[in-house]
């Protein structure tokens, strides 16, 4: 099988808004943005990143009860980082709110943010396996 997880669709009050949270807060860059009658093709994604987020704004309201809540109130989507500490004091300088101090696990360096919406996502660093003796 020769394929990638290549969109995930977050629910938005607003395409604008949306767009310039993620761009300025997270630093993501706006792939597409492209009129499609009373919608838009909305695509960000993150620098070097292989998925991207699609901004699909509420078309009724028992789509905008999702808004925020996307995954229930848990840990939803997971930015990882190249450098964590360069990262999480960039978001922190742009606003974004995180919801707990960073913190040191088996598999790397982890801190839980919201976006503006309240959906919370991990910013994390995995540690590299060390290197399997020959």
């Amino acid at each position: 099988m020769s394929t990638l997880l290549s969109r995930v669709a977050l629910i938005v009050r607003d395409y604008d808004e949306a767009i310039a949270w993620f761009t300025s807060k997270l630093g993501f860059s706006l792939l597409e943005d492209t009129p499609q009658g009373d919608k838009r093709w909305v695509v960000v994604a993150p620098p070097g990143g292989s998925c991207a987020l699609l901004l699909a704004r509420a078309a009724n309201p028992g789509q905008a009860g999702f808004i925020g809540n996307q995954a229930g109130g848990r840990v939803w989507l997971f930015l990882e980082s190249r450098d964590f500490w360069q990262d999480y004091l960039r978001m922190l300088a742009a606003g974004v709110h995180f919801c707990e101090t960073p913190r040191t696990e088996d598999y790397g360096t982890v801190a839980v943010f919201e976006d503006l919406y309240g959906n919370r996502w991990d910013l994390l660093q995995l540690h590299t396996a060390p290197p399997t003796p020959a």
